[in-house]
Formats: structure tokens, sequence, C-alpha cells
């Protein structure tokens, strides 16, 4: 899958291992690592289903947008690169999803 950063600086961060750390912590880090290699090597969305971190759609504010779990409360949040796939309920078509944009890495809870 291919992977987009919403910002030029958060690529850069997420790029070095050692700025990650120093604004993660090496536990967080380590999982932020792990998600973007599954991301990375997934054909699609659909792939990453029943495997580590719990990937789930989001809701209220944050529709549209997709979770991972990192550690404690903290997630990596993205989005599907536009034109985002629908299923006929409205829900995103996981099989077509083959680009993502990382948005950000937040505790929302």
């Amino acid at each position: 899958m291919k992977i987009y950063f919403q910002k030029e600086k958060l690529k850069e961060q997420l790029e070095s291992d050692l700025d990650m750390t120093r604004k993660y912590g090496p536990d967080v880090a380590r999982k932020i690592q792990a998600r973007l290699l599954q991301l990375g090597a997934a054909d699609c969305l659909a792939d990453l289903s029943g495997s580590p971190g719990d990937w789930h759609e989001l809701s209220g504010n944050r529709k549209g947008q997709i979770a991972a779990k990192l550690h404690g409360a903290f997630r990596l949040i993205f989005e599907p690169v536009e034109p985002v796939p629908r299923k006929a309920d409205g829900g995103i078509d996981r099989s077509r999803v083959e680009a993502v944009q990382i948005l950000e890495i937040a505790d929302y809870h």
C-alpha cells in the first residue's frame, strides 16, 4: 500500500528513529514502526483485518478516518487517499483502499 503524510514535519519525524523516540517515547515509537511496516506490506486495507493493531474506522468528527492501536491510548490516525471507496452502507470499502494518508499520532480518548 502507498503511504503519504498530511504534513512534511510528521513524515520527517516518523522517518527518523531518533526523532520518533524523542517525541513519543520508545514503546510508542516501536509500535509506530510496526504499524507503518504493516501498512506498507499490505496490498489493500482489508489485508490488515485480524492483524495486530485493532484497525478500526472512527466516527463523529473523525468519520472517514481510521485508527490503529499503538501503545496505551496512542493511535496512528490515517485516512484513505481521495476518492474514498465506499460500500453501499456508506462505510469505507477496505478492499479497494490501496493508498492512505497519515494524519497524526494522537490520544483522542
